[in-house]
Order: structure tokens, then sequence, then C-alpha cells
């Protein structure tokens, strides 16, 4: 086996974690034994390392095939597995391919097949008909959000996948959301459920409803805002239109904050999510695609700004805060006069006439076009940044590291200093241009 019980304490230790959790735990007895798994349980409780650490176990470090297929219903979330898969340091080659970037990009680096292949089922399809790499060896699947894939309709793709590996023998399965029917073709036969689903009924999750006497709700919003202060979280909104008239009243009232939406370029999403987790924006106006399969840390509330159309919305949105055990409050803006689902019906009002400290903007996201490929580290731009750019530690914020760019965040007061200071400075044996993000 790949993976001794060292070697998993070692991944723990990389990924800084003390403990397992009891999820996590039982899912590392049950699906290194079982053939078929069905793991549930609430967004934020570490699912991916429950599937990831027994996964790695079954990996042959002298099979230079693509062993392991995890399909996955959005690009953040094959980018959020991708780099918890890197971070794990297990030794295994990993990579994800998706909609929405160059297939060039996927053909260079699957010139080096992966032990790992992530990716979304058009993508992961796509592959499969140019017959890039041997699905001989593939022998573990996992469904990763498999509810939220049949939603989005991916059902056609996967059922395609599955019918082209011959030598299956674990199949695993992951979810949120309970009773989802599994459709035939995965061929999920008699499995084991882990389902720690029931456990979200002791969830710290405060639902809070504040009345708007405005149709728009957009200044109820604002006061919201400034009622909560400076704290990270999530203004959801049903349709893209909306995003954009939150946005221009944000900008109004001298908000930071950052959209996300599916129709958004990916590029522009990701790097949304990149100023979200380092504080440059610590508000994100987004659709339901940010209610789930995106890496952002906890955050302490979010904000219904529309009201979710069903219920699984209104699970999966809540489940952004008042994750495993942290205190959380989810906000419902209500027009006096709208239609209030029964799901939603019964929460307390909430009194938002104090105002707290919202403070101005002080981190910066500044580009560097050298990443990884380069051959180019997080210790190396932290070198950069104190050596040339004079900064100390408490000025060096968030180091995210891609496969050809990376991204760093610096106090806002001293952002136009260091473009000026490190631009076309060489990071390893590479010319790189700092610019601001």
């Amino acid at each position: 086996m790949a993976n001794s019980i060292r070697e998993q304490q070692d991944i723990l230790e990389k990924l800084k974690i003390f403990a397992l959790n009891p999820m996590q735990e039982e899912a590392l007895e049950v699906i290194g034994k079982t053939t078929n798994t069905v793991l549930l349980s609430p967004t934020g409780t570490g699912k991916t390392l429950a599937f990831l650490l027994p996964l790695i176990d079954t990996l042959d470090p002298e099979c230079p095939e693509v062993q392991a297929l995890i399909l996955v219903p959005s690009r953040e979330l094959a980018i959020q597995i991708e780099q918890v898969v890197r971070n794990m340091g297990s030794g295994f080659k990993v990579n994800a391919v998706y909609g929405g970037r160059p297939m060039s990009k996927d053909k260079i680096e699957l010139k080096h097949t992966p032990a790992i292949l992530i990716g979304t089922p058009g993508r992961i399809a796509d592959h499969f008909s140019s017959d890039r790499f041997s699905r001989a060896n593939i022998k573990t699947l996992v469904l990763d959000e498999f509810d939220k894939s049949l939603e989005t309709g991916f059902e056609g793709e996967m059922s395609a996948i599955i019918q082209l590996l011959p030598n299956l023998n674990k199949r695993i399965l992951t979810s949120a959301t309970q009773g989802v029917s599994i459709p035939g073709f995965v061929r999920l036969d008699k499995p084991t459920i882990i389902n720690y689903l029931e456990t979200q009924k002791e969830s710290k999750l405060a639902i809070k409803t504040v009345i708007s006497p405005d149709k728009d709700k957009l200044q109820t919003l604002v006061d919201l805002l400034r009622h909560i202060g400076s704290q990270p979280g999530i203004i959801f909104c049903n349709y893209k239109d909306s995003i954009e008239q939150v946005s221009a009243y944000l900008d109004k009232s001298r908000i930071k904050y950052a959209c996300f939406s599916g129709g958004m370029e990916q590029r522009d999403r990701e790097r949304s999510l990149i100023k979200f987790r380092n504080g440059t924006c610590q508000v994100l106006v987004a659709t339901d695609l940010a209610a789930r399969g995106i890496d952002i840390p906890e955050m302490k509330y979010i904000i219904h700004y529309e009201l979710p159309r069903a219920v699984e919305e209104f699970t999966h949105r809540n489940g952004r805060t008042a994750r495993v055990n942290s205190k959380g409050t989810a906000y419902v803006l209500q027009w006096k006069q709208e239609y209030v689902p029964e799901f939603i019906k019964g929460a307390a009002k909430a009194d938002i006439s104090q105002k707290a400290p919202f403070k101005s903007q002080f981190w910066e996201t500044l580009f560097i076009s050298g990443g990884r490929k380069d051959k180019i580290s997080k210790g190396d731009i932290a070198g950069l940044f104190f050596k040339q750019g004079g900064i100390n530690k408490d000025q060096l914020g968030v180091i995210e590291l891609k496969q050809d760019c990376a991204f760093v965040a610096v106090p806002l007061s001293i952002s136009g200093q260091l473009v000026q200071k490190l631009n076309n400075s060489r990071l390893k044996n590479k010319k790189v241009r700092v610019t601001v993000l």
C-alpha cells in the first residue's frame, strides 16, 4: 500500500490538520474496505480529505497511467481538489481539467500522465473521445457532489464516461444533500452509506429576517452590511442581472466587493475568489454557484439578497457559515410584501439599527507572471518581497501559487511602491512582471 498510518500522519501535518473528525475517521475506514460507498455530510465538514486519504492508499507508485478519476460539477471544485492533493504531498501526480480554459493547456499537462485525474464531465468526455491516455488502469471512480452534477445536466456525459471504464473496482459518491436517487448507469451495487447529514441539526446557525421597505432591497442591504461591520461574507442572488444591480449600488456606497457567477470568464471567477480569500474584498456577490464546491474560508454570515427558490438552495447557501463547530448567521432580506417560502418562515427578525465599524480596504492583490512550472515556490516569492521589496512579515499577506502565475496580498498603501520596485525582477531564472490585479 502506498499510504501507511505514518504517511497519513505526514499528510495531515502538511495540511496543518491535527486530528480527523468522526466523519473522516469513519470514511477512511469504510472506503478502504468497501467497493461502493456513498458519503453524505454537510458542506464544510471535510469530505474531500475523507475520500482522498483512502483513495491515495489504493494507488500504485509503479503504475505510469491514470488510476483514479474524480468527476465534479464545477471548475472551482476541480481546482480546489487538485490543490488539496498537491498540498498533501503524496508524491502522486494530479491534474485538473475543465471547460473554460484552453484545451492546449490540458494536452501539455497530460503528456506526463497523472495518477489522479480530476475534471468536469464534459471536458473528461472530450479527452476520452480523443484517447489521450489509457483508461485500463482507472480502478477508482469518485463522483463528488454527484447530486449537483445530475442537477446541472451532466447525466449523459457521466453515463458515457462510466461505460468506458472497464476495470473499476471502487466507486465513491459524495453529497451534502439527502434523498437524491442514484442513476442505474453508476452501477452502484449494495453501497455502504456513511450519513452525517443528521448532525446538521446541531448546527450553531442563526437565521434572521431583515425587512426592507423598498422592493429592490438595495439600501436595506447596505444598512445590513454596515450593521455587520468588517467581516467576510457572501451576498447570494438568483440572477446575473441582480448581481449587476447590487454591484452598482455597492460601488455607489463605496463598499469593496468581488463578483462570482457562471456568466463570468473562468479567469475572472478565479481572481474574484483569490481577492476574497486574501482579504482584498470582504464581500462576495454571487449566484448559487458559490453555495458549494469552492475554496473559501469560514465566514460569520451570508445574506440571502434574493430568496432561494428551493429548500436545497437555502440549505447549501447556509452551509457556507456555521460550519463544523463555528457559529454563523444567515440573513434573509425580505420586502415587506414579499411571499416567503414555508422553509424560511419563522425566522427571528433582526434589529440592524446599530452600526459596526466598517474599515476601509487594507489589502491589495499583486499579480506575478511566474508560477510552479517555472520552479518558483512561495518561499522564493516571500524572499523577493522581503529582500527587494523591503517589507516585513506583517506586510506580506496570503500568497497563492498557480501553475503559471502567482498572487500576493500586500497593504494597499504600499502596493504602488512595491510594483515599482519589483516589476521586471528575476525569480529563479525567470524575469517576472509584477502588477496590481
